[in-house]
């Protein structure tokens, strides 16, 4: 695969699917609500860091491994959705003081780092572009090591092209408001976006589980 119209058509296909609001735009949007602008890109990182996941599991051609263990990968929606859910539970209990601000963006990169990870490996809209969508975008079979090494840096880009802006204007909204009572409502509002982006993949989780029953 030499010539760069699979790659435009790779990098378009992406930044549609990316755009379009899912779990990965909630949880990000909540983060930079929660947590501000720093934390979201260590949350975008994570989840840029899912994708190059999915997308080495998609060149490899392990797609039919994933689906044999289907039951793994429902373990790790599960585990990720309820720790969506807390981290919910913990914006929405944060009382906004300024000094609990400060110690929250001190310790927020890691875990917002793998909260994205984990949210982009129990996401049903990636693995869906991944698994099912990617192969009738691109020749899986043409990719070699170099193909693979173009397709990360243009997922990478594009990720962070694409939902930079979510974060953005989520955290000037955030950068607006000084007051703790403001600040104790933005933080449910964050809250309730991350913990919604978790319960969506709880409930998807659940219905998978109930159709094996």
């Amino acid at each position: 695969m030499t010539a760069i119209a699979p790659y435009l058509a790779y990098a378009a296909a992406l930044g549609v699917a990316a755009f379009i609001p899912g779990p990965g735009v909630a949880g990000l949007v909540g983060q930079s609500l929660g947590n501000g602008l720093r934390a979201s890109l260590f949350f975008l990182a994570g989840l840029a860091l899912g994708d190059l996941v999915y997308l080495a599991v998609a060149v490899a051609g392990l797609a039919a491994l994933v689906e044999i263990f289907a039951e793994a990968l429902l373990v790790v929606k599960i585990l990720g959705g309820a720790y969506l859910v807390y981290l919910g539970v913990v914006f929405w209990n944060n009382r906004g003081g300024l000094a609990n601000l400060r110690a929250a963006k001190a310790r927020s990169g890691l875990k917002a780092f793998l909260a994205g990870f984990t949210l982009t490996l129990g996401n049903p809209k990636t693995i869906v572009f991944y698994l099912a969508l990617l192969p009738t975008v691109l020749d899986l079979h043409a990719v070699g090591v170099s193909e693979w090494s173009v397709l990360s840096i243009l997922t990478v880009l594009v990720l962070f092209a694409v939902l930079s802006p979510y974060a953005l204007v989520a955290a000037k909204g955030r950068a607006l408001m000084t007051q703790p009572a403001a600040l104790r409502r933005l933080n449910r509002i964050a809250g309730g976006i991350i913990g919604g982006a978790g319960a969506l993949i709880l409930g998807e989780a659940a219905v998978s589980t109930m159709r094996r029953v």
